[in-house]
């Protein structure tokens, strides 16, 4: 009874550690201030409005594409929105059975409501997620930490 015990204990522990360690190979580690504004094309301080979303599948993952609003208070880098700029990010869940394969997971940080962020861009040109970012224009949040709380 004891050595089943043993077996059953030494089991567990094997899994969860070969759990852990294949759930941390799937995170990409986040950009350091400098990486943030290289890969930025522009950023910005500014207050979130509102966040809008919806939810989409793509293959065995669930996408829950978001906007924020947010009202410019201060333009560090780039040229273009002075008074309001919308910015994508999104949330990525796993829904097929067993692991989670091996890749990125939501963003880091995700902005509030109400709260002042700075925000790390990429317009048209890549955004640490695709290989050759969004080329419609519009502001996605550098992956996956291109979101930075600012202290008020």
């Amino acid at each position: 009874m004891k050595l089943l015990t043993r077996k059953t204990t030494l089991l567990s522990v094997l899994l969860t550690g070969l759990f852990l360690c294949h759930k941390a190979q799937a995170e990409k580690a986040p950009y350091t201030k400098k990486q943030l504004e290289k890969v930025a094309t522009h950023v910005v301080v500014g207050k979130v409005q509102a966040i809008y979303s919806f939810t989409e599948r793509e293959g065995k993952y669930e996408y829950i594409r978001k906007v924020a609003e947010v009202q410019v208070e201060e333009l560090e880098k780039g040229k273009g929105p002075e008074r309001l700029v919308y910015v994508r990010y999104f949330d990525r869940d796993w829904k097929g059975f067993g692991l989670v394969p091996a890749g990125g997971g939501s963003y880091g940080s995700q902005p509030q409501k109400g709260n002042t962020y700075r925000f790390y861009l990429a317009c048209d040109s890549y955004d640490g997620w695709s290989k050759e970012g969004a080329q419609d224009g519009g502001y996605n949040v550098v992956y996956a930490n291109g979101v930075q709380p600012v202290e008020e």
